[in-house]
């Protein structure tokens, strides 16, 4: 059953967004994951909430493989990278 990991993000500090960009992305495919929002366009169109800077959703054929991109040991480095500038709400979601 495919997993949705999705995030809110807010940046405090732009400067790790490019070298994160650059690997994150066959870190993904890696574990079968693809994009399916990264950024663009939004709105709101009910709640209160603040809109953040981004959000990303991504898809996985299931939440195991979806667990194996997050605790990758190749993903940690890029982790702190994303966490020196920015603060991420990030769930997984299985799919119906």
């Amino acid at each position: 059953m495919a997993a949705y990991a999705i995030g809110r993000l807010k940046v405090r500090d732009a400067s790790w967004r490019e070298p994160y960009r650059a690997k994150v992305p066959a870190l993904v495919a890696k574990h079968g994951g693809r994009y399916l929002v990264r950024g663009g366009a939004m709105e709101t169109l009910e709640g209160n909430a603040a809109l953040p800077d981004g959000i990303v959703v991504l898809e996985f054929p299931s939440m195991e493989k979806a667990r194996a991109f997050y605790n990758d040991p190749e993903y940690a480095p890029l982790i702190k990278l994303r966490q020196s500038g920015s603060d991420l709400d990030f769930v997984l979601i299985e799919g119906v």
